[in-house]
């Protein structure tokens, strides 16, 4: 029996090497498609339907231009992949519009004031946020092989755009970190005598290691503190912890040091760009650091640097004093 149109793209998107995430946003954008349109099959619609239900997205349900762009990517990855038929150059739609903002900063004293409200591995896992430079997924996709206490350097694996790079490892949380790893390997030494200790592994690493999914080197560094079943292969795993744990964490501690601004996981990022080149780091070396693509995603942060305004001194800040 042929399989059904949503399994079918999850095939494709397995065989692709695509992360689980992409999988379930995919699929969710594809569904809603279809319900969109009535249930019929994509292979009765084309360029027209895609169109309308884009248009739909920006218009009515006001989405942002990062969604839409999301929802078309699924459509042509379903198109292409699957029903294989080239949607060709979709025209017509009514794009979200896509604000254009400076990324929240915050100062070293802002930063050790949220960091002074967070404990154990919450702590741990802001430090590498600003510390490192990484993504809040690129933190918490950590195994333990990527972390180099020697070089003081953390590997970020099939980051953004499903590239590699490598970034630092601050020195500051090198002994928490390995005594985090000490507690971390005895809770899956006890997994193991119980039959358990499996991980997920990307792509079709589980094929070509059969038993790498039990071997400490592949275990995550902020592991979830029970197993659920893995959707992919139905083995009890333990997954990293979900993202949501920091995010809320991270809230409370803004919330806590009164700090105004509305900062999250990800403002540690922006923090981390800003102060590199605030002490004089050169544009690439950030780039390079932060997985960018292009200078010109970093140079962002050049307009946010130390006196604001582009860098420019104020003329009043250059003026006498006025005597009261």
């Amino acid at each position: 029996m042929k399989p059904k149109l949503l399994d079918q793209v999850r095939d494709a998107i397995r065989a692709k090497h695509y992360s689980f995430r992409t999988e379930k946003t995919y699929v969710s954008w594809i569904r809603r498609f279809i319900l969109h349109h009535g249930t019929r099959h994509p292979k009765t619609m084309g360029e027209a339907e895609v169109r309308d239900f884009l248009t739909y997205l920006a218009v009515k349900r006001q989405v942002s231009a990062s969604s839409q762009n999301q929802a078309l990517a699924a459509l042509i990855f379903l198109y292409r992949e699957v029903i294989r038929q080239e949607l060709g150059w979709v025209e017509g739609i009514v794009r979200a519009k896509r604000p254009e903002r400076l990324p929240v900063v915050l100062t070293r004293a802002e930063v050790r004031a949220i960091l002074d409200q967070l404990h154990g591995r919450k702590l741990l896992m802001a430090e590498l946020l600003y510390g490192g430079g990484i993504r809040l997924m690129e933190c918490l996709r950590l195994r333990v092989k990527d972390v180099d206490f020697e070089y003081k350097q953390l590997i970020v694996r099939d980051g953004k755009g499903q590239k590699d790079r490598v970034t630092l490892l601050p020195a500051a949380s090198c002994e928490r970190l390995a005594a985090h790893l000490a507690d971390v390997r005895r809770v899956h030494e006890h997994d193991l005598t119980l039959g358990y200790g499996f991980v997920p592994l990307p792509f079709s690493l589980a094929r070509k290691y059969p038993n790498a999914d039990r071997e400490w080197a592949w275990q995550f560094v902020f592991p979830a503190s029970k197993r659920c079943r893995d959707p992919r292969t139905g083995k009890s795993v333990r997954f990293h912890i979900a993202e949501s744990a920091l995010q809320r964490a991270v809230k409370e501690a803004v919330r806590s040091a009164g700090i105004a601004k509305p900062a999250s996981c990800h403002t540690f990022r922006h923090s981390f760009a800003t102060h590199l080149l605030e002490v004089g780091y050169d544009i690439r070396t950030v780039q390079q650091l932060l997985g960018h693509r292009d200078v010109r995603t970093t140079m962002i942060y050049t307009h946010v640097i130390k006196r604001g305004g582009l860098a420019v001194l104020s003329p009043l800040d250059r003026a006498t004093p006025v005597e009261r």
